[in-house]
């Protein structure tokens, strides 16, 4: 049976067993003797060391009737520190009770954060080792776990092997402060102000939750004593039901939009971070698949192209960051917004990018301002009612595909070490010529700043054919300079055959055939493998069939 004893600690009154205060006591004054002969310093920290321990012990202590043993005391010394962490010099502090080796660590340890976790503290110690705002940390984290789940991984295996700082000696370590008793001191007056501000806070609303409650009674006594309300305590307490249902309903639909801004941040930054460094090697995609190596307004722009990368990933990033933190904060209290210099810091970089992406779109825009052509004309050596055959052929050294036919879709090709633009936007037409000749002319079109660029653009690409005789080999391609991928490049050519000749199309031109004009209204792909002959106006078809032509 030991003796309880009722003691005044840091304005707390507690019952505490003989071996208890004893053990106690000693352990305050061992502290003491470390400090400095300051008295009045002394008195402040010490006043606050117990201020500490009396926090810790109300904690503890649910029931005032509940004694405090020596286990509670032996815990609130290991959360505190030994007598040995408040030592201000070299020199080691012996006791019967305290025999530990002197801690005279002042360098950074890292530990898990227990005050500022959102799970483990895992993110938060990391953020204090490596002296980082948290949140960077755990998108850190998070863009790891979308990447494969590797983030998750590394958080659970940091989560086991990391101890949670605990003691006040701990939490300076994993600041990087050193161990003294100023800052000590400090650390104990922030977290007891911290814990009074929340026992304020508490005790407010507790006080206003009385109120409130002995408000409402008082009206519900009154409407009971006075024979009113009675017909509608029913009723009140339906609308009182349903209005919670809908509070829990949206509570969580507010968890979905979290989740769901969570999941769109992470996916977008994610993808911004995989294009931004694989924008030189695996290439952006376009809408129809087909890889480029840049955006559009990214050619010919002023301003270099690694720099363009890095104002589209902070234009299109930080919205979706905020839109993160956002969902962050949604599901969870424990996630911090911005701090106001970080929150200008990245306004200021955003405002930077866009006004960076809206000159680069203008110059862009400029380029494309006119348009211009280049135009050749070559005759055929065509005598009359002979036959004229047209055909065409690929290079599939520089692109190969099985099916090929005319598209917009631009293709980078390397011709003799230069990077070109290899395009099929080819179109073939065959119209009545309005003298005794047959010719054929090749116009090619480009767009550049003004008619002159224009025109130089359209002169610079490269279209090859060749004619023998009566049949002409046209190219299903042509190359162009890298930096006119965007400039609406193509080639239009246009066969004129006089009236009584005829023209076979070889299968190679059917899907290059563009809008030929014929007496049966063939579709340009049906007039493949078949002969026609040049009417007053327009080709007619000399050896169709119904089931050729539908």
């Amino acid at each position: 049976m030991n003796k309880t004893i009722n003691i005044n600690l840091g304005g707390f009154f507690f019952h505490i067993d003989e071996v208890a205060y004893q053990t106690l006591k000693r352990y305050l004054a061992s502290i003491s003797k470390s400090l400095s002969d300051d008295p009045q310093g002394k008195d402040e920290i010490i006043a606050d060391i117990e201020a500490r321990i009396s926090e810790l012990l109300s904690e503890k202590i649910t029931d005032a009737r509940q004694v405090v043993n020596e286990s509670d005391i032996e815990n609130i010394i290991v959360i505190m520190g030994q007598p040995e962490d408040y030592a201000e010099n070299e020199e080691n502090y012996s006791n019967s009770e305290y025999n530990f080796k002197k801690n005279s660590t002042t360098g950074k340890k890292l530990f898990r954060d227990g005050d500022d976790k959102f799970l483990g503290g895992v993110a938060a110690g990391i953020a204090h080792y490596v002296n980082i705002d948290t949140i960077w940390v755990r998108l850190t984290l998070l863009a790891l776990f979308f990447g494969g789940g590797f983030g998750f991984i590394i958080y659970i295996i940091l989560w086991i092997l990391l101890p949670e700082a605990k003691t006040t000696a701990e939490k300076l370590q994993m600041e990087g402060e050193p161990v003294n008793i100023d800052n000590i001191e400090k650390k104990i007056r922030e977290e007891f102000n911290n814990v009074s501000e929340n026992v304020s806070e508490f005790a407010s609303k507790a006080s206003e939750k009385i109120k409130d409650s002995a408000q409402d009674l008082s009206e519900k006594m009154n409407a009971t004593f006075s024979g009113k309300g009675s017909k509608n305590n029913g009723l009140q307490d339906f609308i009182d039901t349903i209005a919670r249902i809908f509070l829990v309903f949206f509570k969580v639909i507010g968890k979905i939009i979290g989740v769901f801004f969570i999941f769109l941040g992470a996916t977008v930054i994610l993808s911004l971070l995989i294009g931004g460094f694989s924008i030189g090697s695996l290439e952006w995609f376009n809408i129809n698949g087909e890889f480029l190596t840049y955006p559009p307004f990214f050619y010919e722009a002023t301003i270099p192209k690694w720099i363009l990368t890095i104002l589209m990933f902070f234009l299109v990033g930080i919205p979706f960051l905020i839109l993160l933190v956002l969902g962050l904060r949604i599901l969870s209290s424990n996630v911090k917004k911005f701090t106001k210099a970080t929150s200008l810091t990245l306004l200021g970089i955003w405002i930077i990018a866009l006004l960076g992406i809206i000159f680069t779109g203008i110059e862009h825009g400029v380029t494309h301002a006119k348009e211009g052509r280049n135009v050749i004309t070559e005759t055929i050596n065509l005598t009359q009612k002979d036959t004229l055959f047209i055909a065409m052929k690929n290079n599939n050294n520089l692109y190969y595909e099985h099916n090929l036919k005319r598209s917009s879709n631009k293709h980078k090709v390397e011709v003799n070490n230069i990077e070109k633009t290899y395009s099929n936007y080819v179109h073939v037409d065959v119209k009545k010529s309005a003298t005794n000749e047959a010719y054929f002319i090749v116009e090619k079109e480009s767009r550049g700043k003004n008619i002159n660029l224009a025109n130089k653009n359209a002169k610079r690409i490269e279209y090859n054919y060749s004619k023998e005789g009566n049949r002409i080999l046209f190219n299903t391609f042509f190359l162009s300079d890298i930096k006119n991928i965007w400039k609406d490049e193509q080639i239009n050519i246009t066969v004129f055959v006089p009236e009584n000749n005829y023209v076979f199309f070889d299968n190679s031109a059917k899907n290059f055939l563009y809008d030929v004009d014929n007496t049966e209204n063939i579709l340009d792909r049906k007039m493949a493998n078949h002969y026609f002959i040049m009417t007053e106006s327009v080709l007619k078809c000399t050896d169709c069939v119904e089931n050729d032509i539908q």
